[in-house]
């Protein structure tokens, strides 16, 4: 069975340091037939003048005049996709390509709606708050639901693009990662969880998330959970 084309959608907001290399890595995957979408959301420290070297016919490059957030950014990155398959990937290396070919796999053969890598299957790792967020917000989420994910808030979100467009999505933040799992599982689709490896950067490193974004997850787990 020949492997779908993937649209790998990279949001980027002031990744200079990191940018070239993680576009390498996506690139020298292989067995995988896909297109990179690069949209850069208004960076401020000089990743659009990198991006404009590194674009390609493989690497499309796509620019936002000014930061609307991760959301709006992969959306964007959607209403330009042309594979069958779409994941998103972050800009840094707390994600390795290489897991793209076994989340496909599972995709194609457990009948899946979307395949998510999620990061603590075999335990947690990566700055302390951090996973202690992740586990109150994972199991606040399953108890709204009556699911049994693992880690709703992982990068890795693996589906067609139809799916993607079926689950009606507006967030323009951190929230998208919320808004795609509970409009999942509303909609019931089927959701599997493989395990993925994870090499979590500090703040230091440019780590984004903040504990006011856990807050903003729960008021978004609440609200979806509430809506029609």
């Amino acid at each position: 069975m020949n492997t779908p084309l993937l649209s790998v959608i990279v949001p980027v907001f002031n990744e200079a340091k990191t940018i070239r290399v993680i576009l390498e890595r996506i690139s020298a995957v292989e067995g995988i037939e896909k297109e990179i979408i690069v949209v850069d959301d208004g960076s401020t420290d000089g990743t659009d003048r990198l991006l404009k070297d590194l674009s390609n016919k493989s690497v499309r490059i796509i620019y936002h005049s000014s930061q609307r957030g991760k959301g709006a950014a992969f959306l964007t990155g959607l209403d330009n996709a042309q594979g069958e398959l779409v994941i998103i990937q972050d800009a840094d290396f707390e994600y390795d390509p290489n897991d793209f070919s076994k989340l496909i796999q599972a995709y194609k053969q457990q009948n899946a709606d979307l395949v998510f890598g999620a990061r603590f299957i075999n335990g947690h790792d990566g700055l302390f708050l951090h996973r202690l967020g992740n586990k109150v917000l994972t199991m606040v989420l399953n108890v709204l639901f009556g699911s049994k994910l693992n880690d709703y808030a992982t990068c890795y979100k693996l589906a067609s693009r139809s799916t993607f467009i079926e689950l009606g999505l507006k967030a323009s933040g951190f929230d998208i990662d919320v808004e795609i799992v509970c409009n999942a599982l509303k909609k019931k689709k089927r959701i599997v969880e493989l395990p993925v490896a994870y090499f979590p950067r500090t703040y230091k490193d440019g780590k984004k998330i903040r504990w006011r974004d856990g807050i903003w997850a729960l008021f978004y787990m609440i609200k979806y959970r509430l809506l029609r």
